[in-house]
């Protein structure tokens, strides 16, 4: 009872509360998101290079931006950067929602908007990642985190499903509506988050000086670089191989059905972790981290070697646990070992890491899958994921990163 009492704790924090809250509901309309505006597109365009041209809008800018939201987001208070940005998302994606309802939207206009909020969501997801420590006192960090995993992971399990059934039933425009209705909910309910200005040691430093001095920490802390790398690779390999060749076998061997009760087994995985690590301190977080998600590589081996239904279902829901076991220990050692003042440009240079490889991947593994072989590659694909996990431990820094001692409240 004790236990349940302490993973709950971060609840009675008004600010977390209220910032779990918002996140909750803008995460429900995010989970619903990219189901309706497929759709939504299609309905103006039926070709698959319109819907790219549209993703490619969303994704162009967020990578090009995410360094300088990292800045901004280290110099002006994160809940208000995180209010603006609620609700200038819930304006564009109105404006979509809004077009496509009354049927006068055209691919050059969803275009546009699509760039608009990408260059928003760059700004902003520096804020949404390092807020956390503002939010709740260093004990609970873990509490809090894995209580927002938690709810992130079962709105993964439902949402898609709510906007399929929104497009099917009143289309697709208002299921865009939703989403731009949870962004205003979520931006008004951040207006009760209430943190004091950070202190800045770098005031009147540029814009550049503060990239830089954001660049010397990252490339001067060694567990970060050599994570952030190994990523960039692993999520080229992820988005390539699972998530762009895995439903092509999938559909010539067990079924598009059998692909989406993968998928749901890997976000029931995650929810499984979670309910661990509710209960339990991890330490050494990077080391378990990785030794946890290496096992997102033995699908992708069993895809191409042997692909049958149960198998496959059961390694699903092991890589979603280790997934989500790597996802908490990243997040720990993040909010634990970096200054409070630069931590959002430390996730700016992570994530720009991780954006990159993604793309990278979705394109380069249809030529390889037709040069080697679909199976062929998903195998060797598997072994080399697995094994550049592994791999991140040789280094010490890594290995045996610790986390902060439980009695430690506040960053220094």
């Amino acid at each position: 009872m004790a236990g349940e009492t302490a993973a709950f704790a971060p609840m009675r924090v008004p600010n977390f509360r209220w910032y779990f809250l918002s996140s909750f509901i803008n995460m429900a309309g995010s989970t619903m998101a990219p189901v309706a505006l497929a759709f939504a597109v299609l309905e103006v365009s039926d070709s698959p290079s319109a819907l790219g041209a549209v993703l490619a809008a969303n994704s162009v800018p967020l990578v090009l931006f995410l360094l300088f939201g990292g800045v901004i987001a280290d110099r002006l208070p994160r809940v208000l950067i995180l209010r603006v940005g609620s609700l200038v998302l819930a304006a564009t994606q109105g404006m979509v929602a809004t077009l496509v309802i009354t049927d006068t939207a055209e691919l050059w206009m969803l275009i546009v908007l699509e760039a608009l909020n990408g260059l928003t969501l760059a700004l902003v997801f520096p804020a949404f990642a390092a807020i956390m420590p503002q939010l709740v006192p260093r004990g609970m960090l873990q509490s809090a985190n894995v209580l927002q995993s938690m709810s992130r992971g079962a709105l993964r399990v439902v949402g898609p499903s709510i906007a399929a059934l929104l497009v099917v039933t009143v289309g697709p425009g208002w299921a865009l509506a939703a989403d731009a209705l949870t962004f205003l909910v979520a931006g008004l309910l951040l207006l009760l988050v209430s943190l004091p200005r950070p202190v800045r040691d770098g005031d009147g430093q540029s814009t550049f000086a503060e990239l830089r001095e954001g660049w010397s920490l990252f490339v001067g802390t060694t567990w970060l670089w050599v994570i952030v790398l190994a990523f960039g690779v692993l999520n080229a390999i992820h988005s390539g191989a699972f998530n762009t060749l895995g439903p092509v076998v999938a559909k010539d061997t067990i079924g598009e059905q059998g692909w989406g009760y993968i998928l749901s087994a890997e976000s029931l995985g995650l929810l499984a972790m979670t309910a661990v690590m509710l209960r339990r301190r991890l330490e050494r977080p990077l080391f378990f981290g990785m030794l946890g998600i290496a096992t997102a590589g033995f699908p992708m081996v069993l895809f191409g070697a042997n692909p049958e239904l149960l198998p496959l279902v059961v390694l699903a829901f092991i890589a979603g646990a280790g997934i989500e076991l790597f996802s908490l220990g990243w997040t720990l050692a993040m909010q634990e070992n970096i200054e409070e003042r630069m931590l959002s440009r430390a996730y700016s240079y992570d994530a720009l890491g991780s954006f990159i490889a993604m793309p990278i991947g979705q394109l380069a593994y249809g030529p390889l899958a037709l040069a080697f072989g679909f199976r062929d590659v998903l195998i060797v694909s598997g072994i080399a994921y697995t094994a550049i996990c592994l791999l991140t431990l040789v280094s010490a820094s890594v290995r045996n990163l610790q986390r902060a001692p439980a009695e430690v409240a506040a960053h220094s």
